[in-house]
Order: structure tokens, then sequence, then C-alpha cells
């Protein structure tokens, strides 16, 4: 199975979703909850709202407490800004008690482990590092980089989603490796889930506006950024 799930994650990271459908539609044995949630997974990155519905039923018809499918759906209606459907699902996840995995990312500076999470203001440095996020996104922005809001999975105000977007957790995590760590040192961060798409593409203008080395390790797979490229080819 897992497999087939390998196949279909090729496909959908590709934007291959009728084809994936496809494959799995033909598949020689009962497609699990593995190969629908690598599927739906596809669908909420390429928006595909339709398919990612299929998916999401399909995996909860097996699993009615698969907390995966009831977080990647939700996030796939906050996209398309249907905050109704979002509402529901988050309601009807809190009467199951399914709870959502914190997001957080870490970076190790002299044998110390420094954690994050999104619009974290507990470290020490709080100021000097988001001195330095403020810095950043001026200058990325003036190579080109443009937030994904997408990927604010709330319902507020344009303005209010880019300061949002630009505090998660990995972002946080590279400029405070940019203000502890000089050249040549790779900066390296961790992340417990998949990096999100804006955050994956605002760190290679990063390392393009600064000459800084990036390795993020995510829950995904390593992503080793220089000079505003990435070694997944931007299939993250």
């Amino acid at each position: 199975m897992e497999h087939y799930a390998c196949m279909v994650d090729l496909l959908g990271r590709s934007g291959l979703l009728r084809e994936a459908i496809e494959f799995i539609n033909k598949m020689p044995c009962t497609p699990d909850a593995l190969v629908w949630r690598t599927f739906l997974g596809a669908c909420r990155v390429h928006h595909d709202k339709e398919l990612g519905e299929h998916a999401a039923k399909m995996i909860l018809q097996q699993d009615p407490h698969d907390t995966a499918a009831h977080i990647l759906l939700s996030n796939l209606y906050a996209s398309s800004g249907q905050w109704e459907d979002v509402a529901r699902i988050r309601k009807n996840m809190k009467e199951r008690n399914l709870i959502k995995e914190a997001g957080c990312s870490w970076i190790e500076v002299d044998n110390k482990i420094h954690r994050f999470h999104v619009a974290d203001t507990s470290h020490p440095q709080v100021q000097e590092i988001y001195d330095k996020l403020d810095e950043m996104a001026l200058k990325i922005k003036g190579l080109g980089y443009v937030p994904d809001t997408d990927f604010v999975l709330h319902e507020l105000e344009e303005e209010q989603k880019e300061q949002f977007v630009f505090q998660h957790s990995e972002k946080i995590a590279v400029a405070f490796g940019l203000i502890t760590t000089s050249r040549p040192k790779p900066i390296r961060v961790f992340k417990n889930l998949r990096v999100c798409g804006d955050c994956h593409t605002a760190i290679k203008y990063i390392s393009m506006a600064t000459g800084r080395e990036i390795v993020l390790r995510d829950s995904n797979r390593f992503h080793h950024i220089k000079n505003g490229t990435c070694s997944c080819n931007d299939y993250w």
C-alpha cells in the first residue's frame, strides 16, 4: 500500500490530480487511508476542493476520527474562503475531541535548542528576531516575493494575513539563525509538520537576499536551499 501512496504522491506533487484519482480507482486492492490522505494533501496544495472533499469522505468512511483528514479539509476550505465550512469542521473536531498537533520549528545554536511556534513572543531575543523579520520582509519583497495569504487559515483582513503569514514558526527560526550564526555556516531549521508553501518561497528569497545556505528539515523531506533555489525543485 505504501508503494501506491508513493505513486499518488508523485502524481499529486506534479499537479496531475485527475491522473492520480484514476490511478487510485484502478488499484487492484481497496485504497487505505494513507493513499487517500496523500491525495487529499495534493488537493490542498493545488486548491481542488471537489476532489479534496471526495478524498476526505473516503478517509472518514474508514476512520471517522482521522484528525489529519479533518485538518486538511479545513485548510482546503480556508484557502477558498469558505469560513462557514471551516467552522463546521472545527466544531465537529471539538465534539469528537480531535486535537490538532501544534506546528513548531526549532534550531540548535551553541548546543542549545531554541523552539518557536507561530507568532511566538516568548524568546528572550524576541525584539531582535522580529526586527530581523521586518528587515527580511522588506528585502525579499524588493526581490519579487509576494506573500501567499492562502496559507493563513483564519478569517482576517488582507494586511493582517500578510503580517500573520510572516510570523510562521519556520520564518522565526530562520530569522533567529540569521542573527546568531554567521557565514559560511548553514542555517539548519527543523519543523515537526510539512513546511507551508509561503514559507518555502520566502526562505528561498531570504537565501538569495542574504547569501546564506539554509537547510530545512520538515516532516516530509530535506530542503537544501541556496541562492534562491531548493533541492526539492519546488516539489515540496
